[in-house]
């Protein structure tokens, strides 16, 4: 019976040096790709991507016609994470930087690279902090990808003030702001979280400012995260959202969120004020304030069901939270 042989391998480092050498190198390329809002030409090789990419073997399925290389546009990709995931393909390594590694990993989702998923996932948990915290929550929820979602939730609620403050926050998306306002354990006070939910719906219903909560992201186009952003901006520098045209009523924004505001957690002062504010912008249903005027009316916690009234990690105490954990006989 024959031998079967040995396999023997060469150096991996010059063997990877040389492919990454072909990334956009237009040099025997048969595939130009037309890339991002600013429409930047990068040249590929069909053979390879087919083979490494299911995505790639379907999107570049028929033949190329002849003379200059076919191109295809992909316009929702940044230019600089398409090209990370150019480096993984021919590479099979990467080099991620902060500022980007969101859209790379939104692109590895897209286009089923589990491996570089799973690269760009180690990274974000390396390198989160409270810039990046609100955008990579919105990337998780988008995907689902629940360890990710985990790890950004418990990070804003050991950093809940200063997250609240970032451009990020405001482009969450309903689906992904629910989450954090059900959690007991946000370090912040409910007074502070009511002017968040405000000032992130005043966001939401302004035309012209970020546009709608959708597919592009923020100042460096997340395409998972929301919307389209113009530069940092902090919660608190919101004066002038009022003077802008509306969209859509700011109440109407609030509604799939509102409800996890808790109320009854205010003193009577706060909530008086909130009512009147409220008249001049409405964000809160009535009945949600009438709910939290009863449990201070009736001192007790479950005096109106729909009013929450767990107190969080981060509320201040008030003079009448001795009577929220009391039950009505």
């Amino acid at each position: 019976m024959e031998n079967p042989g040995l396999v023997v391998h060469g150096q991996a480092a010059s063997f990877s040096t040389a492919l990454r050498s072909l990334v956009n190198n237009p040099q025997y390329s048969d595939v130009c790709f037309v890339v991002g809002q600013e429409r930047q030409e990068v040249f590929a090789h069909r053979c390879l991507l087919a083979c490494r990419c299911n995505f790639f073997q379907r999107l570049l399925g028929t033949e190329p016609g002849p003379g200059v290389p076919s191109a295809v546009v992909l316009s929702t990709v940044p230019t600089e994470a398409f090209l990370a995931v150019l480096e993984f393909l021919y590479a099979n390594s990467v080099t991620l930087h902060r500022c980007s590694v969101l859209e790379v990993l939104t692109a590895a989702v897209e286009y089923g690279l589990e491996e570089l998923r799973e690269l760009c996932l180690e990274f974000v948990m390396k390198v989160l902090d409270v810039e990046l915290v609100c955008e990579a929550l919105q990337v998780a929820v988008t995907f689902g990808l629940g360890p990710l979602q985990e790890r950004c939730i418990a990070f804003i609620e050991a950093h809940s003030q200063e997250a609240l403050q970032t451009r990020g926050f405001l482009e969450l998306s309903a689906t992904a702001l629910l989450p954090v306002l059900r959690s007991d354990k946000l370090c912040v006070d409910e007074a502070e979280l009511v002017k968040a939910a405000r000032n992130w719906a005043r966001v939401g219903a302004v035309s012209g400012i970020w546009g709608r909560r959708g597919r592009s992201g923020g100042g460096r186009r997340n395409s998972a995260s929301g919307r389209q952003g113009t530069g940092p901006r902090s919660a608190g520098a919101q004066g002038s959202l009022p003077q802008a045209v509306l969209e859509r009523p700011v109440a109407e924004v609030a509604a799939p969120v509102v409800r996890e505001l808790r109320l009854a957690l205010l003193a009577p002062a706060e909530l008086s004020a909130l009512e009147e504010q409220n008249r001049q912008e409405p964000l809160i249903p009535v009945e949600q304030i009438v709910e939290a005027w009863k449990c201070h009316a009736l001192r007790r916690g479950d005096a109106a069901p729909g009013a929450p009234c767990r107190r969080r990690r981060g509320t201040l105490p008030r003079d009448h939270h001795r009577f929220l954990d009391l039950r009505l006989k």
